[in-house]
């Protein structure tokens, strides 16, 4: 029997060590948060508005939560955005900016974040992203990729989910020169968060009625972490005898998501591949500009896009594509209860991109961000949307 983090395996299933301070336990994970609000968050009372920690972010960022913050206010959604501003390129990169943003979502316990760059000058720090993501637990990366209807791509009507763990692996910030001309770079895998990532996956699948988890590693060449991540997977998954269970090496997934991505139901994997099949499987549906995403901790919940791109070369220009974000926004309203809102939202969105009258640059089209936002809202009010 081994104690690993308040946890300890014992025949095979996971028994809860419940000790003061420590984290909550596999048995009861974000994922259950991500389909099922707690009890009372958000519900829809008369006069009760919701504050939510807003962090515009860099490139495009500012201009999608502006966005947000037109759709919200034609919809008369009942949230108060607490707005805080951090950047990698802007001159920010102070401690106390960090601060402020770590407490107001403590705080708030939600928050809807735009990309944060990570300059690749910048040396031994670890990134804002991270820090956030550490700082709150936020272990649980899921991104839902969906085809939109009315916008035809090479593989249509694709529905899957990929979850990625996000505190450790290659993104554990320790890397360094141990003589000139070579560097060391740590991949930190535990089981701990193997195992708790795993049970996310397993309970998120249970309650959104998916039927497959794919375990994604690369534990042919790296037996050691890789493999310890895939062993962690495996023995979760015999808790869940109804959920069909199967691995796959980085590579061939990547091939087989370009190949046919109808094989795959719900995806989860370690820090770096999770980022870079986030990005593939966006390209699928339309693009960085098209995909929500969302993480969790025990405590926390963060909306944003789900492609990893802050898109600075349109920044200011009117041009970025806002469907991601606004469909994230819808979900982080499904979160507060405010499932009215998140609908009709969600659907004036999808409405619009399937008359396919308005497009942005990405997808093909020549109409600007402000001109997808304001069909947004027109259709909001032509169905009666103004939710008074």
């Amino acid at each position: 029997m081994a104690a690993l983090g308040g946890v300890r395996v014992m025949s095979q299933s996971l028994v809860v060590v419940r000790r003061p301070g420590v984290w909550r336990g596999l048995i009861t994970t974000a994922a259950t948060h991500s389909a099922q609000p707690k009890s009372g968050v958000g519900e829809e009372k008369e006069g009760k508005v919701i504050p939510v920690t807003m962090v515009p972010g860099d490139g495009v960022g500012p201009e999608l939560m502006e966005a947000v913050r037109k759709v919200f206010k034609a919809a008369l959604v009942p949230v108060e955005f607490q707005e805080c501003h951090l950047s990698g390129v802007q001159n920010m990169d102070k401690e106390e900016k960090l601060e402020q943003v770590l407490n107001s979502i403590r705080k708030n316990k939600i928050a809807i974040i735009g990309k944060i760059h990570t300059p690749m000058e910048t040396k031994g720090i670890m990134s804002y992203n991270m820090r956030i993501k550490r700082n709150l637990d936020l272990f649980a990366n899921v991104v839902p990729v969906q085809s939109l209807l009315g916008y035809e791509t090479r593989h249509n009507n694709l529905d899957l989910v990929i979850i990625r763990e996000q505190t450790e692996g290659e993104y554990s910030a320790l890397e360094h020169e141990s003589v000139k001309g070579v560097i060391e770079c740590l991949k930190i895998i535990t089981s701990y968060k193997s195992r708790r990532i795993a049970k996310f996956a397993f309970d998120y699948a249970t309650n959104k009625g998916r039927k497959k988890v794919t375990a994604v590693h690369k534990a042919n060449i790296m037996k050691l972490g890789d493999g310890l991540f895939l062993r962690c997977c495996e023995e979760v998954a015999e808790l869940y005898p109804k959920i069909k269970f199967e691995s796959i090496i980085i590579d061939n997934c990547c091939l087989q998501l370009v190949k046919n991505p109808y094989q795959f139901d719900v995806l989860v994997m370690p820090s770096l591949y999770g980022n870079i099949v986030d990005n593939l499987a966006a390209g699928l549906v339309g693009g960085a500009g098209v995909v929500p995403g969302e993480s969790y901790s025990g405590e926390y919940a963060v909306f944003e896009t789900g492609a990893k791109h802050q898109y600075s070369q349109a920044a200011g220009k009117n041009i970025a594509n806002p469907t991601g974000m606004l469909l994230s926004s819808s979900n982080m309203l499904n979160y507060l209860n405010l499932k009215h809102h998140s609908s009709k939202i969600a659907g004036a969105v999808k409405a619009v991109i399937k008359t396919g009258k308005i497009r942005t640059e990405d997808m093909g089209g020549k109409n600007s961000t402000s001109e997808f936002v304001d069909s947004v809202i027109k259709h909001l009010k032509s169905t009666g949307s103004s939710l008074s």
